[in-house]
């Protein structure tokens, strides 16, 4: 891991922000295939991979109805300690941390996570830096904690999962952003940079990237197979018949399958 170079505070004890390596650009058609997969379906195909801690607990949708699907990008915050940042005229120095270093990093399609450990004090972010993060052709912010200028913000229609919204300015309280590029623990789930990150109205999920083409494989075929028996509940079938299939219904899934195909 190697540092920026840049200190908030000449006499800092410590060089900030510090920086991990850069991750991987994301495989365009990986993401695309990925965009298609639930968050619940992915959830459950990492399961069955026994990769069990994939939901980031806490952060719901801003806005209903909305998706992603994208390469992660990390952002962590951590506690204030006076002699390194104590919060002070934070909201000016802020713009040498990594709060601002990891936005000038972001490529079209990419997904911020951030950890934020619930905090309800701390506005990761507020209008201006989203409506950066737009310009610059962020998906979407998955973050464990608040943002602020919450009516500006859903205006600006970028995917929003955050545990609420606050008034405070992201270091106006009790942390500091510190790193980015690094791994995190968002919601309770390891993220490393350049793991994919599917959301939507059930939640956020961290897809790990090598396991990624598996879960959407095999993701295909799930959905497909629900599609089959949600038509054939709804035309009165029963559901210990269906969900899950049996060997019978499930050959007639592979009928049904072959006149779609």
């Amino acid at each position: 891991m190697e540092d920026s170079g840049r200190s908030a505070d000449e006499d800092s004890v410590w060089d900030l922000p510090v920086r991990g390596d850069a991750p991987e650009p994301a495989d365009p058609d990986l993401v695309r295939r990925l965009s298609a997969v639930s968050a619940a379906t992915a959830c459950a195909k990492l399961h069955a991979q026994g990769i069990r801690r994939t939901f980031v607990a806490g952060p719901r949708p801003l806005e209903p109805g909305q998706k992603v699907a994208g390469r992660a990008l990390t952002l962590q915050f951590m506690p204030q300690r006076e002699d390194i940042a104590s919060g002070l005229g934070q909201e000016y120095i802020e713009r040498h941390t990594a709060l601002w270093a990891v936005l000038e990093t972001v490529q079209p399609g990419d997904v911020l996570v951030v950890q934020a450990y619930g905090s309800a004090y701390t506005g990761c972010f507020g209008d201006m830096l989203v409506r950066y993060f737009k310009q610059k052709g962020g998906a979407g912010i998955v973050v464990d904690g608040c943002i602020r200028d919450a009516p500006r913000v859903r205006k600006l229609g970028v995917p929003i999962w955050s545990t609420g919204v606050t008034p405070h300015y992201a270091s106006q309280a009790e942390l500091f952003p510190w790193a980015y590029d690094v791994p995190i623990a968002c919601g309770g789930v390891l993220t490393l940079p350049g793991d994919l990150v599917v959301a939507d109205d059930d939640g956020a999920v961290i897809v790990p990237r090598r396991r990624a083409r598996e879960v959407i494989e095999s993701a295909g075929e799930h959905e497909e197979w629900e599609t089959f028996s949600r038509s054939r509940i709804e035309e009165g079938g029963a559901l210990v018949d269906y969900y899950p299939l049996t060997q019978e219904t499930r050959a007639e899934y592979e009928r049904w399958r072959a006149d779609r195909h």
